[in-house]
């Protein structure tokens, strides 16, 4: 059987680069998330599934400075960024890429991946030949306009623009979602082989079984609570996880 919330602490890493600890938070007067705990370690891939509804989202964006702050603290590589906004929390290393909005439409490939070093004095070279290499694709389209490209091009370059900045920690927000299911294996291979290169990973994903699969350690909200915390082919190969939230 996979831990409950009160057994999280043998499932805490020992050394997290992220930690959340009793997270409430939600939108404007509406609270979604109830004393949230979570932990990523250095270079670990983490994934957080859960029904429609779950708070699963809020919980990633909560952590990035996006939603309401109503109580508890995060922390990231043993900096309080708890309350603080996104213009801030970029600059501890810590890259976010949404499922929706999340490239410049107007702007070519090229431009996009420069706005993702828009802190810098100056675009690093060897941070767009990393991208480039990455994702080959990006460089044969570099003078393409990002919306006229595929839904799967266009979440490459979301993460290539987040990559920019050699974040810590990347996070990503449903990154199969709308993709064709032959497309679906290729991104997850992505995110491996940057997880791989040592880029922390903290993913919500629709997709529960497969990032299961290839995650470290899981997370499985329920109405905006930790509900069970394990590795995550514990949590594939537990009856009840499998039946409540898998689908069998």
């Amino acid at each position: 059987m996979s831990s409950s919330t009160s057994e999280r602490e043998f499932l805490v890493p020992d050394e997290s680069i992220l930690e959340v600890r009793e997270l409430d938070a939600g939108y404007g007067d509406l609270q979604i998330l109830h004393d949230i705990q979570m932990d990523v370690a250095d270079g670990e891939y983490v994934t957080i599934v859960g029904p429609n509804g779950a708070g699963k989202s809020t919980a990633m964006k909560s952590v990035f400075g996006l939603t309401t702050h109503m109580g508890g603290t995060v922390t990231f590589d043993g900096v309080d960024i708890t309350g603080q906004n996104p213009e801030e929390i970029i600059y501890e290393g810590l890259g976010f890429v949404p499922q929706n909005d999340n490239v410049f439409p107007n702007l070519t490939v090229r431009e996009n991946l420069e706005m993702g070093a828009y802190i810098l004095d100056e675009v690093p070279m060897d941070a767009i030949r990393a991208v480039y290499d990455r994702f080959p694709i990006l460089e044969e389209r570099e003078t393409q306009k990002a919306g006229t490209m595929s839904g799967g091009q266009q979440q490459m370059l979301a993460m290539g623009r987040a990559l920019m900045l050699e974040p810590k920690l990347l996070m990503l927000d449903e990154p199969s979602a709308g993709l064709a299911p032959d497309l679906v294996d290729e991104m997850f291979d992505r995110i491996d082989d940057i997880n791989d290169s040592g880029t922390a990973i903290l993913m919500v994903e629709q997709n529960a079984k497969e990032a299961l699969r290839r995650c470290d350690r899981g997370y499985v909200l329920v109405q905006g609570e930790n509900r069970y915390i394990d590795t995550g082919d514990s949590l594939l190969n537990d009856e009840q996880v499998r039946q409540d939230f898998l689908g069998g």
